[in-house]
């Protein structure tokens, strides 16, 4: 049985509810963490709260801000500047409202020409790139595989060797279940070449829809059901 004090909510869960409503979702579930993004309608990731405002709401609700979610692309050597000006936007937010990590998502995208070779040598760049950003404000990145094929990161064991190459200690691991189930790494690639000290967070959801695997998007994910 896991403790519930281990369990969070990410807020895309109930997108449209607004910031305080899901502090009180929380609270009322007996719950004390939370995940915020940058990706729901209106593109606030605190609504129209001041960090101040966020931080006494935190206090009133008793809930610990997790991570925002995410930092997109953030393997793109081409857009790299650009990425690194968002994520200094990114940490200095979190640190205004006591959050601890930030997501980095890498990208998607079925124009994405690169092979596996450049992929990972961009995504160590920017990794190295981020590095002294996390480590001057005391925060970690998260790295998020995604299992589409058309994504540049769908393998955790890979984003451990990326970390490892980085020599950052400043970054760990979104276990996504949805991602792993239709990415490629198998129970055996796990057992055998991946270090679970580097799992940070597990992103748990479902899916019911009657579809091939591979056709899995967002969209068919639900919360894990009996």
């Amino acid at each position: 049985m896991i403790k519930r004090s281990k369990f969070s909510l990410n807020r895309i869960i109930y997108p449209k509810l607004k910031l305080e409503d899901f502090f009180k979702f929380t609270k009322d579930l007996d719950l004390n963490k939370i995940e915020l993004r940058n990706d729901l309608p209106g593109g606030k990731i605190i609504d129209s709260y001041t960090p101040g405002q966020l931080k006494e709401l935190s206090k009133k609700y008793g809930v610990e801000i997790l991570t925002i979610n995410a930092l997109q692309k953030f393997n793109l050597d081409a857009i790299l500047p650009k990425t690194i000006e968002e994520l200094k936007k990114l940490i200095n937010l979190s640190l205004s409202i006591g959050c601890k990590a930030i997501v980095l998502c890498p990208n998607n995208d079925m124009n994405d020409k690169r092979d596996s070779e450049e992929i990972f040598e961009e995504t160590v760049k920017a990794l190295k790139s981020f590095g002294p950003l996390f480590q001057d404000s005391g925060m970690q990145g998260y790295l998020e595989p995604l299992g589409f094929e058309e994504c540049s990161l769908r393998s955790i064991v890979i984003a451990m060797k990326a970390i490892q190459e980085s020599d950052y200690p400043v970054y760990k691991i979104v276990h996504d279940t949805f991602h792993h189930h239709i990415g490629p790494d198998t129970f055996d690639t796990i057992k055998n070449d991946y270090d679970i000290s580097y799992t940070e967070l597990v992103h748990i959801s479902g899916v019911e829809c009657n579809i091939p695997v591979n056709e899995y998007r967002d969209n068919h994910r639900v919360l894990v059901s009996g």
